[in-house]
């Protein structure tokens, strides 16, 4: 059996470091390890960097939504309720989601960071892997593999309010808020 590599970290290339590094710092509370003109290595955890920003002694033009590039990086909570936490840490420094989405597998928030990248903060709506894959290649998942959108305070709300995470992670309950289709957002129209 060969070995398996394990992920280790994301370079982006950007001509606004200070902004991208205290926004990568604030929304994943990490912290700079290490910095100088070309390189900012940022991590959150035991790893020396998780996310590092590479700014190359020449203009950069900004990514715009139509170009083909990288989408977005995914980081997972254990829970529900830290998924709402960071979103309500967030939140309360200014740094809204751009789309909420009940992708069916997981519950999803999408941030923009500074340079236009999403990165999506989730978490797994199945114990297991194999439960996950299921899900799938069922029905309701090929009928729509995106997911509808959801408001994060009518999400927050309910769970405050006493709704548990199996009532609030079906699409069913996303499907309730009734907000625009979140394919919009995520291809860039708005």
């Amino acid at each position: 059996m060969s070995a398996k590599p394990k992920f280790a970290h994301v370079v982006f290339q950007t001509a606004q470091p200070a902004e991208m590094s205290e926004w990568y710092c604030s929304v994943l509370d990490g912290h700079i390890v290490y910095q100088d003109d070309a390189l900012c290595f940022i991590t959150f955890d035991e790893e020396h960097h998780r996310v590092a920003l590479l700014t190359p002694p020449i203009p950069l033009e900004r990514k715009l939504p139509t170009t083909a590039a990288m989408h977005h990086v995914a980081y997972t909570f254990d829970h529900l309720d830290q998924l709402l936490e960071r979103y309500e840490i967030l939140r309360d420094k200014g740094v809204l989601p751009a789309v909420c989405i009940a992708h069916g597998v997981t519950t999803s928030l999408y941030y923009r960071d500074p340079d236009g990248h999403f990165v999506e903060m989730q978490i797994d709506n199945f114990a297991e892997p194999d439960q996950a894959t299921e899900y799938m290649h069922g029905p309701e998942y090929a009928g729509d593999s995106v997911g509808p959108a959801f408001d994060p305070e009518a999400m927050l709300a309910a769970r405050r309010a006493g709704a548990s995470v199996d009532e609030l992670t079906p699409r069913t309950w996303a499907l309730q808020t009734d907000l625009p289709d979140p394919m919009s957002v995520l291809v860039g129209a708005n």
